[in-house]
């Protein structure tokens, strides 16, 4: 059998002419060997497992077919936390990373006298938003909803896999919170916001649920029932934080203007310099 160096290398030759990276196909082979970069290196002269070059081949033929590599392996790494992930929910994209960054700034700025914070992510999918959230702040009374029940089941398998505490809700949108009577010092979400119009990457297309993915016509279906319906589960004082396309801020703070007139917004740019996260204060202030 070939070295790990001899295989890797081969890969790169026999990918040259596709459109597939020298870097996805080396992750994988990282992901499947639990490995590090600095492991890889030091074990590139060894001798590779038949059957991991089997499961290894079977990848690299998978990833020309555009699957995505976190399919493959089955999970993605998100805040620091592994997420296991299927076909069923959509992976947690790095970008998203920022959105719970900032709503733990602001809980620790607004919050920080507090014993414990009600919250809750709502179209939670795979659970990656609240495991990352309850796992860096355990103050958080972690709420999470989805209407999918697959999806629910794959959050609260990632939920145990983590060791986190969260509550999970069937339910659309926010009607199980309603349902509930609950209430949140924070509300959070991703919801699906690409305009069913709008081409995405093929690997997305054919792999990721759409159910996840688009958001009516123009991309605000699912703001607009939060929008909608926010008042009846948010408290007083209170923020919500959003996720959104980085071509969608006029219009969706055109929409929110609707149903809060009198809240602060922020729009927060990512790292790449793209408007992608609403962040909506209820109430509340910078002296509060």
């Amino acid at each position: 059998m070939a070295s790990y160096h001899d295989v890797l290398w081969q890969t790169f030759r026999d990918i040259k002419d596709s459109d597939l990276s020298d870097e996805a196909v080396q992750l994988l082979m990282l992901e499947l060997c639990n490995m590090t970069h600095n492991d890889l290196y030091l074990h590139y002269e060894d001798e590779m497992p038949e059957e991991l070059y089997e499961k290894y081949q079977d990848g690299v033929r998978r990833l020309l077919n555009n699957e995505p590599l976190q399919y493959i392996v089955g999970h993605q790494w998100f805040y620091g936390y592994q997420i296991n992930v299927s076909p069923e929910v959509l992976i947690p994209r790095y970008e998203t990373e920022e959105l719970v960054a900032n709503v733990l700034a602001d809980s620790d700025y607004f919050f920080k006298d507090r014993e414990e914070i009600t919250i809750a992510d709502v179209g939670t999918g795979s659970g990656a938003i609240a495991i990352a959230l309850k796992k860096e702040e355990p103050k958080f009374r972690m709420y999470a909803t989805d209407i999918s029940e697959t999806a629910l089941k794959q959050a609260e398998d990632n939920a145990r896999f983590n060791d986190c505490e969260i509550t999970f809700v069937q339910g659309d949108m926010l009607q199980p919170l309603i349902d509930n009577d609950i209430r949140l010092d924070i509300l959070v979400s991703n919801p699906p916001y690409i305009p069913v119009e709008q081409e995405v990457q093929k690997s997305v297309e054919e792999y990721e649920p759409h159910v996840a993915l688009f958001g009516g016509q123009d991309g605000l279906f699912f703001y607009r029932k939060i929008f909608e319906n926010a008042a009846k589960v948010i408290k007083e004082k209170s923020f919500m934080a959003f996720e959104i396309g980085y071509d969608e801020k006029d219009a969706i703070v055109a929409e929110l203007k609707k149903y809060f007139p009198m809240d602060h917004y922020e729009v927060l740019k990512d790292l790449n310099g793209k408007n992608r996260m609403l962040f909506v204060y209820h109430n509340i202030e910078e002296e509060d």
